[in-house]
């Protein structure tokens, strides 16, 4: 109903408009049938519709073309109009209406505003009517708006004008026409009769031959017009290349996406070809060309005006040709929105389109990964890339941004959110065979409002893009890590790791260090791992750890660690963790590998403090010095001996309480608030990454601490040097108090006098072991200080303020620093 009323809207202006000249049926028709064709054509002005505006440039053109009484009369109509608007049935667009009139008025008569002409005899006699009737003459010029108001009633100048062109034409080799219909072929990339395409010193186009005899103006419209031509092959030449391209791995979605809309761009510009060839091949009758003679509707000049606005877009799609050779997925995309922020309402509107449709797949692409981990990137455009890995390694190594393909729209922060998202979903689905992720993926969707089917996304709705995926990211996330803390018990793995290959179970490394011991203390090579896995086990059931969840301790093993000819067994022994999967994401190989240094470090300390406590074990005073041959030699190097143990005892027993409390217990407190404050799988990775640094550095096991490490390690083999020379020393002495003790009980004289001799050779033999003792105490005690002051040394200049204060703990005394 609408469609019929504004049909007969349209015939009654036309025909009001051509009423004084008493057009003919066809007139009426073809005029009818133009303006049909104008007002349903897509091309769109590139003006802001600015209402007051126009009325404004009205009025000023009826003003100054000395209308003044219109220019009133416009006035009062459009304020009548305005007020209507209001009411049930009034117009609403009315800058369209307003901007229809004044193209229609624009030219000095309807027939160079784009409505066929009248004929010239009616229009000619019509001119003389209004020159002799002023009274017809305003009735005409005010009730149409078609005719000319001539200042110039015997027609000089239209005479001038028409002496003028035929002098003009008399230099021309060529029609106008012909050069119409030439360059209505260039702009199709098809070469006419006489503009044809050139390519001469690496510049290419479309141009006239220079032995044609035509004005510089004449030869310099053709060229511009025919740019459009040159530029459409461009774009076609790309669109061809793109679609006929085998495999399609090379063009991709984006890339068929991008193709399919510059299509749709072409077939509006071939309707506006198509309509032009059909006012070329059928003249329209005018009455009087730029020149006054007359002659064909379509005119360069014409075709200058229709072609302006197609040419804006045909430049600005050779421009995108251009930028986007060689590319694909997201760097397409990236270089198409490159050109969008212009300040060109004709631009703006023209990328926006072409980027909707060009973006369509890739936001596909984004939904599908966020909502269901799934990567739908057959020709790899997406700016997420999977590759195969296993199992364990699929949350560090399974996928990665490519920056190359990450569209300029989307930062960089909310990418690692959508790439985090759709991991975490697989993450699930794969290593925790888990499948709650669905309902909060849907669950988001359904909380930001946005679709799940293909189209719910799209370019310009990144607002909307960025809230999709932070609600999915909190959901899923959260959801993970309900998997991870409750279902996986990730906290009791991480407490049992730190109970037992950091070594935080004291009753359960004493037991193991008592039995392991002397089967620890023969070579590598002797020794059975079946057998210290049963020794492991024994002081599982001997210690509090029997009370452990039974799942954690089936987790604990021996790991015998590669050895070489000389190694004991204390320099290859370890325990190793299997947290299996999904917790195997954290606890990787590299990660369980610094574990393993750490238990090293740290059973080597524990192995030095065990020494001091055998050591002042073998001593035991009270029951030697009783019995003891040369009482006084040995009460001597006695004393030496534990003035000796008590310095090492201090030093170890300070060191290892800071290792303890200060490093572990510390970085675990840390660690368990940080634990428990993680929102994503990323943040629990960098806070147990964080929790294994801090160890590391405070422990002197990092690259910076690696000389004060070496002499550390000193100190360990002076201790336990002294350990080794000690356990020589009083079996030694036990042997000695065995034999006078046996040979103290005398039977006859004569064997009495032999046992005096023995008596007195025993005693030189133990003035000599003492004298040995004396000797080898002094060169570990100069051993052990001179370590021990370059250890101390060596402290301050660490940068980690806790090993700082450990430099205070050694030496609260200042009695290191007064000896130095």
């Amino acid at each position: 109903m609408d469609d019929l009323k504004t049909i007969d809207l349209l015939t009654e202006l036309v025909s009001r408009l051509l009423s004084p000249t008493n057009p003919s049926q066809s007139d009426l028709s073809r005029s009818l049938s133009f303006a049909t064709r104008l007002l349903s054509s897509r091309l769109s002005p590139s003006l802001s519709q600015d209402e007051n505006a126009m009325a404004e440039s009205i009025k000023r053109d009826l003003a100054v073309s000395g209308r003044t009484s219109d220019a009133l009369t416009f006035a009062d109509l459009h304020s009548k109009l305005v007020a209507r608007s209001s009411l049930p049935g009034g117009v609403q667009n009315r800058w369209a209406l307003l901007y229809l009139l004044k193209s229609l008025s624009g030219r000095r008569s309807y027939s160079s505003g784009g409505l066929p002409s009248l004929p010239l005899e009616n229009y000619n006699a019509n001119l003389n009517s209004a020159s002799q009737n002023s009274t017809r003459k305003k009735n005409l010029g005010l009730g149409s708006g078609v005719l000319h108001i001539s200042k110039d009633p015997e027609n000089v100048r239209q005479n001038a004008l028409r002496e003028y062109s035929v002098l003009v034409m008399d230099d021309n080799e060529v029609e106008e026409s012909a050069l119409v219909r030439d360059v209505l072929y260039a702009c199709q990339g098809i070469d006419g009769r006489y503009v044809n395409y050139r390519s001469l010193n690496g510049v290419d186009g479309y141009d006239l031959p220079d032995s044609l005899t035509l004005p510089r103006s004449t030869r310099t419209m053709v060229r511009k017009l025919c740019e459009i031509g040159w530029l459409y092959k461009k774009v076609k030449s790309f669109i061809d290349e793109s679609t006929s391209k085998i495999p399609s791995e090379e063009v991709g979605t984006v890339g068929q996406a991008f193709c399919s809309a510059l299509n749709d761009e072409l077939t509006d510009y071939y309707k506006l070809l198509a309509v032009l060839e059909s006012h070329s091949m059928n003249p329209i009758p005018t009455p009087g060309s730029d020149s006054g003679l007359q002659g064909n509707y379509l005119s360069l000049r014409r075709l200058d005006v229709w072609l302006a606005e197609p040419t804006v877009r045909m430049r600005l799609m050779a421009v995108l040709v251009d930028g986007c050779r060689g590319l694909k997925g997201g760097a397409m995309v990236g270089a198409i929105h490159r050109h969008a922020k212009h300040g060109d309402p004709l631009v703006q509107d023209f990328m926006g389109r072409l980027l909707k449709r060009v973006c369509s797949p890739l936001f596909e692409m984004v939904r599908s990964w966020v909502l269901e981990g799934e990567l739908e990137d057959i020709f790899s455009e997406f700016f997420i890339v999977g590759q195969p890995v296993k199992v364990e390694s699929l949350w560090q190594e399974g996928y990665r941004i490519e920056p190359a393909m990450l569209p300029s729209f989307i930062s960089p922060t909310l990418a690692q959110r959508i790439f985090r998202t759709g991991k975490s979903i697989n993450f699930l689905r794969v290593c925790c065979d888990d499948s709650g992720w669905a309902a909060a993926a849907a669950d988001a969707a359904a909380h930001v409002g946005t679709s799940t089917s293909r189209w719910g996304l799209g370019y310009g709705q990144i607002d909307a893009l960025e809230a999709l995926v932070i609600e999915a990211a909190k959901r899923i996330d959260s959801h993970l890590m309900d998997v991870i803390h409750k279902r996986y018990r990730f906290k009791d793995h991480c407490l049992a790791i730190k109970r037992y290959l950091l070594l935080g179970q004291g009753d359960f490394v004493q037991y193991l260090m008592d039995i392991v011991g002397p089967e620890l203390s023969e070579p590598a090579n002797t020794i059975s791992a079946f057998q210290l896995a049963g020794l492991l086990e024994a002081s599982i059931r001997a210690s509090n750890a029997q009370y452990d969840d039974r799942d954690i301790l089936d987790r604990l093993k021996v790991k015998m660690m590669d050895y070489s000819d000389g190694d004991r067994g204390w320099d290859v022994f370890s325990l190793e963790y299997d947290a299996g999967m999904p917790l195997d994401t954290v606890f990787t190989a590299s990660v369980m590998k610094r574990y393993l240094k750490i238990f090293n470090y740290l059973w080597k300390l524990k192995r030095v403090e065990h020494a001091l406590t055998t050591i002042w074990k073998t001593m035991k005073p009270n029951c030697i010095v009783k019995s003891i041959i040369a009482k006084e030699g040995f009460v001597s190097i006695l004393r030496k001996c534990q003035v000796i143990w008590n310095e090492m005892n201090h030093f170890v027993t300070n060191f290892q309480d800071y290792i303890m409390f200060e490093v572990l217990e510390v970085s675990w407190a840390q660690f368990s608030d940080e634990m428990e404050s993680s929102k994503d799988l990323d943040d629990l990775l960098s806070a147990h990454e964080r929790y294994l640094e801090s160890i590391v550095e405070k422990s002197l096991l990092g690259e910076r601490s690696s000389t004060l490490r070496a002499s550390l390690f000193g100190l360990f083999e002076v201790i336990l040097r002294f350990r080794s020379h000690a356990d020589r020393w009083f079996e030694r002495i036990y042997e000695l108090q065995s034999r006078g003790k046996a040979e103290s009980k005398p039977k006859s004289k004569e064997r009495g006098q032999r046992l005096e001799g023995a008596g007195k050779a025993m005693t030189q033999l133990a003035g000599e072991l003492f004298h040995k003792m004396g000797e080898d105490l002094d060169q570990i005690a100069k051993d052990y200080s001179n370590s021990l002051d370059i250890f101390i040394k060596q402290l301050p200049l660490q940068q980690h303020v806790d090993l700082k204060f450990l430099f205070f703990r050694l030496d609260f005394t200042e009695y290191y620093s007064c000896r130095k």
